[in-house]
């Protein structure tokens, strides 16, 4: 891109690559895109059918890349057809709506442009009432569509087709929205004056009719007498129209009811559009209780519309994603509608940093007997993310179901032996998961405690290898026979964490309170004295002071040693005569490289190990002055 040009002046060109080099760097900063995007659209004072062909291929450049990465912004969809439009022309706006209308189906306010835009350019009502019954499947349901069903009614007015905008009416009274009471109102006003049929289903207006004709004929006035005559048409009609009138309220009843019963919810949407910011918690929880609203109602399409709604406010958060999909699984005949649902969130809108929905997404391939599709899902995870830990272990039993153990064991051993998939803090994790299938599903305790014998020596710092080695061995069966073996088996790895292993120091006491643990409930008679030696020396006091006689030689030399002992020391322990590089050597070694002497503390009388123990969770030291005094 360094010989790109963007087009327009000079400075412009210069502006637009130096905003191109900071999206690049940052692809996933919606700011760099919004400030490329502004200096895009105003080149050469803002584009149109006479700007330089530069100009309007790095614009259109920049637009696709930007919806390709925020497809669900549908303001930039609307901006983008009406920058084409001024460029290109009808056919142009028309194909980048259409490309907008697919990436967020569900937006009303796009599918109300889209349609406007469509009755201002188009001379076919067919074509435009084709495309506003599009936009009424998609964004019907909708509890704010008024604007576009607004729309449609106003499109219909134009033509004066009365009897569409009746039809049209017909459908919006049913539907809970926003303003339900004012269609319902127009709609009673129109059926007013409309013919029965159009009113109501052919057969309800039979059952109306022949109820009004079994009620017998009408009891008239006639002077000072009452006479019975039959009914004529005309108030057999009046009759039928005061009872449709009545079936209509009913209508109007259950939509203001399933209005009403949503407005709760709805009143809590405080962001119905996508935006790259978090959502509160508080949105979060409304989401979770409408979408429980909506699934126990039972109403297919409008759980299916919900989240819908839901995914364009909750992209980036597959927690919804995962509900869709195991919602959709749910109803009968919906095994392309879960694919389609797991592969938007894979492929366009969950971070790759949160695989559990594409992994999801290769249990259900798996599922569908899609085996080697499942297998490639956990690979394309792992070019992302190489390394990652639970995508491994996931990919390793998915080959172990259908290729046996010893294909799980090549998955481990790839990924072990590689020198560039994992890390090292990743391989004793995997290196652990290996020992542990053999243990679980072969059932060889002496094949997975090789595995862990054999590779200790390169995990010393691992905490979840030691952690794992440990609990094997402690899980083990073992009876009166063989507890005394299997205790040699726990004493040796408890040995090698405290002797051995560059775990940290809170690490390894709370492992050998693990050990403790074992020896109180399954020790023997001897055991009690290596549990109080343990006791004393991992839980007892921070300090034990030494003879009165040492300690005030300990304090005098203390007070009178130069404080630039330990930089110096550590100067010359190094190779390269650095104090960092002992500093790093120390933090491998012993999990901390020791504590930095600040003199001017020290002189104060503070206590140089405070802060070291702090941040080991351990009480802390006295002062030096303190033991001083004690002295």
């Amino acid at each position: 891109m360094a010989d790109y040009t963007f087009g327009g002046t000079d400075e412009e060109n210069a502006e637009l690559k130096k905003l191109n080099a900071e999206v690049l760097e940052d692809p996933d900063s919606f700011e760099n895109w919004e400030k490329l995007v502004r200096a895009a659209e105003s080149l050469e004072g803002g584009l149109n059918r006479n700007s330089s062909p530069q100009s309007i291929v790095a614009t259109r450049d920049i637009y696709d890349r930007f919806l390709a990465k925020f497809p669900l912004l549908f303001g930039y969809w609307k901006k983008y057809a009406d920058l084409e439009f001024s460029i290109a022309g009808t056919e142009a706006a028309e194909l980048v709506y259409e490309r907008g209308v697919a990436s967020i189906t569900n937006s009303v306010d796009l599918w109300t442009n889209y349609c406007s835009f469509k009755v201002e350019t188009s001379h076919d009502p067919d074509v435009i009432r084709e495309l506003f019954e599009r936009g009424a499947t998609c964004v019907g349901l909708d509890f704010l569509a008024h604007p576009f069903w607004d729309k449609y009614l106003e499109f219909e007015e134009r033509l004066e087709a009365q009897d569409k905008i009746f039809a049209i009416l017909d459908r919006v009274v049913h539907i809970p929205m926003h303003q339900y009471a004012r269609y319902f109102e127009r709609y009673r006003h129109l059926a007013q004056h409309r013919p029965l049929p159009e009113l109501l289903p052919a057969d309800m207006l039979s059952q109306f009719r022949s109820e009004i004709e079994n009620e017998g004929p009408t009891t008239v006035q006639a002077g000072a007498q009452q006479v019975k005559a039959d009914r004529g048409e005309l108030e057999i009609e009046r009759e039928m129209r005061t009872r449709i009138d009545n079936f209509h309220l009913e209508i109007f009843a259950r939509t203001q009811t399933e209005t009403t019963k949503r407005w709760t919810y709805e009143s809590e949407i405080k962001r119905p559009y996508f935006h790259v910011t978090e959502l509160d918690e508080s949105q979060m929880v409304n989401w979770r209780k409408y979408l429980d609203f909506e699934e126990v109602e039972g109403d297919y399409s409008r759980t299916q519309f919900l989240y819908e709604r839901c995914l364009v406010t909750c992209a980036y958060y597959n927690e919804f994603w995962l509900r869709y999909a195991r919602w959709m699984l749910a109803q009968p005949n919906k095994e392309e509608e879960v694919r389609n649902i797991y592969q938007r969130a894979s492929m366009l809108y969950v971070p790759i940093s949160r695989p559990s929905v594409r992994l999801q997404y290769a249990y259900f391939e798996e599922m569908c007997d899609r085996i080697e599709l499942a297998k490639d899902i956990h690979q394309a995870i792992l070019v992302n993310l190489p390394g990652h830990i639970e995508t491994i272990v996931s990919l390793a039993n998915l080959s172990r179901r259908h290729g046996g153990l010893e294909a799980a064991i090549e998955v481990y051993k790839a990924q072990i032996e590689s020198p560039l998939q994992c890390d090292h803090y990743a391989k004793a994790a995997l290196c652990a998961e290996w020992a542990r299938l053999l243990w679980k599903i072969k059932g060889s305790v002496d094949e997975a405690r090789k595995v862990f014998q054999q590779n200790a020596h390169w995990y010393l710092d691992s905490r979840p290898f030691w952690i794992s080695f440990l609990f094997f061995e402690l899980e083990q069966p073992t009876s009166a026979e063989t507890e005394s073996t299997q205790y040699k088996h726990i004493k040796q790895v408890h040995d090698d964490i405290r002797r051995k292993s560059q775990l940290p120091p809170l690490t390894i006491k709370d492992l050998s309170h693990y050990y403790m643990a074992y020896l109180l409930e399954r020790g023997t008679k001897g055991t009690a004295k290596e549990y109080m030696t343990l006791d004393r020396e991992i839980n007892g006091s921070v300090l034990s002071l030494p003879s009165l006689h040492f300690m005030r030689q300990w304090t005098n030399d203390w007070c009178n040693r130069p404080f630039s002992v330990q930089t110096t020391m550590k100067q010359k322990l190094a190779e390269d005569g650095r104090e960092a590089s002992t500093q790093r050597r120390l933090m491998m070694e012993n999990g901390h490289p020791g504590v930095e002497v600040d003199e001017a503390a020290i002189r104060r009388g503070e206590n140089p190990y405070t802060k070291y123990y702090q941040q080991q969770g351990e009480q802390q030291l006295p002062s030096d002055t303190q033991v001083c005094r004690s002295l």
